[in-house]
């Protein structure tokens, strides 16, 4: 499939599945958007996807005006958006009980895996509507069931709730909009928190073509909801 003029921006493009995501897309046509807090790696994956098919832009998505940078240098270069991922999120594993109070843990975590993404949403779904486009974002499986990941776990609840309550605000105007709930995925997600042993996990790649599955369909096709384990995970 080819979509030579269509655009996809994606934030926490750094790594893991946003990386994976933006090489999909560049491959299926589109030009991207790589967004996220470490320059040195956007501008890495810039120079091997080219300059001509790949945008590196320093975002901090907790920051309100550095997401309103990241839409303007989108539309200065490209003038338009047609897909956006919000992806960026991560957990350092902070717990309600025992260990070392972190309070500063916390509040990073609500503020980049829910005010962000809530963030991403707001200051694109404009663009979107224009194009009647498509809204991505990463949840997870421990979205929809407990876990011991605590906090971390109650974030990506309220980015599934999120998504459906964008979905219900977006009716009528031809956007398109995809939760995706991976289980346990290789990544640097895990660099600070104990994987568990000998637990199945799947790659980056796994969950960027998900991702493109869900993009590529046509345009009265609207895939809400993609819940990927890897095989053998349990919860």
């Amino acid at each position: 499939m080819t979509m030579n003029s269509k655009v996809f921006l994606i934030t926490g493009a750094s790594t893991g599945i946003g990386e994976a995501t933006a090489r999909r897309a560049v491959e299926a046509g589109f030009k991207v958007v790589l967004a996220a807090r470490s320059a040195e790696k956007l501008e890495h994956l810039q120079s091997e996807l080219g300059h001509d098919n790949a945008l590196a832009v320093t975002c901090d998505v907790a920051n309100w005006k550095s997401q309103q940078e990241m839409v303007a240098q989108t539309l200065n270069r490209f003038g338009k958006i047609d897909v956006v991922f919000a992806n960026a999120g991560f957990s350092k594993g902070s717990t309600f009980y025992g260990g070392d109070d972190k309070p500063e843990e916390w509040q990073e975590m609500v503020m980049v895996n829910v005010y962000g993404a809530a963030a991403t949403a707001r200051l694109t779904l404009p663009e979107l509507v224009k194009s009647q486009g498509h809204l991505l974002i990463t949840g997870s499986v421990v979205g929809r069931v407990t876990s011991i990941r605590n906090l971390y776990s109650a974030t990506k609840w309220a980015v599934t709730g999120m998504a459906q309550a964008i979905r219900n605000e977006m009716t009528g105007t031809g956007i398109r909009v995809t939760l995706v709930e991976p289980g346990i995925v290789d990544t640097p997600f895990w660099d600070n928190l104990q994987k568990p042993d000998s637990a199945p996990a799947l790659q980056p790649d796994d969950i960027a073509r998900a991702v493109m599955f869900a993009v590529s369909q046509p345009q009265h096709v609207d895939v809400n909801d993609i819940l990927i384990r890897p095989t053998g995970q349990s919860h």
